[in-house]
């Protein structure tokens, strides 16, 4: 019997929800075993991050932002 099969066969033995989690680590095993080359690479540039997440920019995004328009970090007063 093929590997495969036997683990499909001990799938069969148990409750929906055991198999669901079977499932699941499965799934898991198969992103942390894949090829990393087969994987999709994610934009390097935030507009074509957002592009590629939102599909569009759309009319109404703010593409003047600079980085004076971003927070700045203030300081924290030492624990002691």
């Amino acid at each position: 019997m093929l590997l495969a099969e036997n683990i499909y066969q001990h799938s069969r033995r148990l409750p929906e929800q055991a198999a669901r989690e079977v499932l699941d680590f499965i799934q898991f095993l198969e992103l942390r075993y894949a090829d990393q080359t087969s994987l999709p690479t994610l934009p390097k540039d935030t507009e074509s991050f957002l592009a590629a997440v939102a599909g569009t920019l759309g009319d109404d995004f703010p593409n003047d932002i600079t980085d004076d328009d971003l927070g700045k970090d203030a300081p924290r007063a030492e624990l002691n």
